[in-house]
C-alpha cells in the first residue's frame, strides 16, 4: 500500500436505492432517492465524516425538473461547501466519473460524489391514478453545468420517418450488423432474443434489478399484446425500461484521505482508466453502419492504459439500451460471444433510468469486485444515437500508471470520414440499413439508409404494406431499389 500514490482516486462507497411503491403519494421523489443512495454510500464507506467533507457533487440530468439537485443533496448530507455540477443529457455518464477522479488525482479535491436517479415509475403510477406527483421546488442554479454539443440528427433522418426516437436509428444499425455477420433475418432474431433471455437470467440473480424473472427467448423475439414491435426487429423487451424508480451513488476519495479515515482496504475499488470519444457523426454519415470506431479506439485505449487485455476482464458490462449497442462494443473489442456481456441483466430487465444506468452498473460491478467475483472489470457508456462512446476500467488493485483519463475524440474523428447526405432523387440506390417502424402494433413505414451511384447517402421510406412485410421476411441490406418521388420502391 505504501507504493500507491496518495493522490490515487478510489471508490470507497457505493449506494443503490430502488422502490416499487404503487402509491405515488407514499413513493419518494427522485431527489429523495438520490439522497438516500448517497447516505447508503457514506454508510457503506464506513467513514461517516466523509459525507460532509465531499467537495464536488455531480449529477447527470434526468427527467425531473430540479434546477440543482446536487445542492439539495449537499444540504442533506452537510456538504454545504461542495461545488455542484449538473451534466445535461448528451454528456456521457462516464464523463462525470472521470471528472471526479481526475480532480482527485491532480489534487484539486480530496473527495467527490457522482449520483443520479429517476422516479418515472412514481410518475407513471400518478398518471394512472389521476393524481399529482409533485417534486420539491429547486430553482437553484448549479455551480457548473456541463453542456454537450447538440445531438446530431440530420433533417433528412428526422423527415425520413425515423423521427427523433432512438429505437428506429438503432434498428437500422442492427440490420447492417446482421447483414455484415451473414445471418438470415430469422437467425438473427433468434440470436438477439437468446442474448436478452440470458440477460434476464442474470437480472434474476441481481438483487438490485427492476425485473427479477427469467424471460424466454421466444417471448422476447415475437410481438405480442404485452410486447409490442417498436421498430423491426426490436420489440419492447429489446428496449430499455426507463419507467423505474432507481438511484445510485458513487463516493470517491484519495488514497490519502481513505487511509486517514481508516476506510478498510477491502472497501477500495480502483478506477484504472476512463476514456471517451465525443466525436459525433450522424447515422447516415457513417461509412460503415455496422462499425463503431469510437468504441474500438476508446476501448483499446482504456485497456492499454490499465495494463489489461480483454482476457484479463472478469466482469463486463456493455451498455444495453438496444442489442446492437452490446453487439457493436463486443465486436469492436473482440469480446467473445461465450462471455456474459452484463453483470446487471441489462437495461430492459435491471432497469434503465434515463441518464443514470452507468452509475447503477458501476455500483454493481464494484459490489461484485469487493465480493471476490473477480479482479478486473469493464463498463461501457453510450450517449445519443451511438454518437459518443466511453469506458471505465475498474480493479481491486491500482493500475500501472495510476488513474488515466483520455479523450480520444480527435483520433476517432480522423478515423471517421463522413459521407455526404442528400435528399432522395429519382433513380437507383442500394440499401445499407433499414427498419420497419411501428405504431400501436401497426406497420407505419419502412425506412432505409441508401447509397447513391455518385457515392452520396440518402434516406427514403415506403408505406407499401406488401413491401414492408417483404422487408421483414427477407434480407434487404445490399438490395437495389428505385427511388421515385422520394419514395422507396423494391425491385
Amino acid at each position: 500500500m505504501h507504493s500507491i500514490d496518495p493522490r490515487t482516486p478510489v471508490l470507497v462507497g457505493i449506494g443503490t436505492v430502488q422502490q416499487q411503491e404503487r402509491d405515488p403519494v407514499r413513493a419518494g421523489e427522485a431527489v429523495q432517492l438520490m439522497i438516500a443512495a448517497v447516505r447508503v454510500a457514506v454508510t457503506d464507506s464506513g467513514a461517516s465524516a466523509l459525507g460532509a467533507a465531499v467537495e464536488r457533487i455531480c449529477v447527470p440530468q434526468g427527467m425531473w425538473s430540479y434546477g440543482d439537485p446536487a445542492r439539495l443533496i449537499a444540504r442533506a448530507i452537510g456538504a454545504d461547501a461542495a461545488t455542484t455540477v449538473c451534466a445535461r443529457v448528451g454528456i456521457l455518464q462516464q464523463s462525470l466519473i472521470a471528472d471526479v477522479c481526475t480532480r482527485i488525482a491532480d489534487g484539486t479535491i480530496d473527495a467527490g460524489i457522482v449520483v443520479g436517479g429517476e422516479a418515472r415509475y412514481r410518475a407513471l403510477q400518478a398518471q394512472i391514478a389521476g393524481v399529482e406527483a409533485p417534486e420539491t421546488p429547486c430553482p437553484d442554479v448549479p455551480d457548473e453545468v456541463l453542456e454537450p454539443a447538440a445531438e446530431l440528427l440530420l433533417p433528412e433522418e428526422i423527415e425520413s420517418g425515423l423521427g427523433m426516437m432512438p429505437v428506429g436509428y438503432y434498428a437500422v444499425v442492427e440490420s447492417a450488423f446482421r447483414a455484415a455477420a451473414g445471418l438470415t433475418v430469422d437467425a438473427h432474431r433468434d440470436r438477439i432474443a437468446a442474448l436478452y433471455s440470458r440477460f434476464s437470467e442474470i437480472a434474476a440473480a441481481n438483487p438490485h434489478a427492476w425485473k427479477r424473472e427469467r424471460v424466454d427467448a421466444r417471448t422476447i423475439r415475437d410481438a405480442s399484446a404485452r410486447n409490442r414491435m417498436l421498430a423491426f426487429p426490436y420489440t419492447k423487451l429489446h428496449n430499455t425500461s426507463w419507467n423505474v424508480d432507481q438511484a445510485a451513488a458513487l463516493l470517491f476519495c484519495s488514497v490519502r484521505r481513505a487511509t486517514e479515515l481508516g476506510i478498510p482496504r477491502q472497501q477500495w475499488v480502483f478506477p484504472r482508466a476512463s476514456t471517451e470519444s465525443n466525436h459525433m457523426l450522424a447515422l447516415s454519415q457513417r461509412a460503415e453502419l455496422h462499425r463503431l470506431p469510437g468504441a474500438r479506439i476508446a476501448g483499446e485505449r482504456a485497456l492499454a492504459a490499465s495494463g489489461l487485455a480483454v482476457a484479463d476482464l472478469d466482469l463486463i458490462e456493455l451498455y444495453s439500451c438496444f442489442p446492437v449497442a452490446v453487439e457493436l462494443y463486443a465486436a469492436e473489442l473482440g469480446i467473445p460471444a461465450e462471455r456474459d456481456w452484463t453483470v446487471t441483466g441489462g437495461m430492459p430487465f435491471a432497469g434503465g433510468p434515463l441518464n443514470n444506468y452507468v452509475l447503477q452498473a458501476t455500483a454493481r460491478v464494484a459490489e461484485l469486485l469487493r465480493a471476490g467475483e473477480g479482479a478486473n472489470a469493464l463498463v461501457s457508456s453510450v450517449s445519443g444515437y451511438l454518437t459518443k462512446q466511453g469506458f471505465g476500467v475498474w480493479s481491486r488493485t491500482p493500475g500501472p500508471g495510476g488513474f488515466v483519463f483520455a479523450d480520444v475524440s480527435a483520433e476517432v474523428a480522423a478515423a471517421s470520414e463522413p459521407r455526404r447526405v442528400v435528399a432522395p432523387v429519382d433513380g437507383t440506390a442500394l440499401i445499407r440499413g433499414y427498419t420497419v417502424m411501428y405504431h400501436e402494433d401497426q406497420r407505419v413505414c419502412a425506412v432505409a439508409v441508401l447509397d447513391l451511384p455518385d457515392g452520396a447517402r440518402t434516406l427514403a421510406a415506403t408505406r407499401d404494406p406488401v413491401a414492408m412485410a417483404r422487408m421483414e421476411r427477407e434480407e434487404s441490406c445490399g438490395r437495389a431499389v428505385r427511388l421515385v418521388g422520394g419514395e422507396l420502391m423494391l425491385t
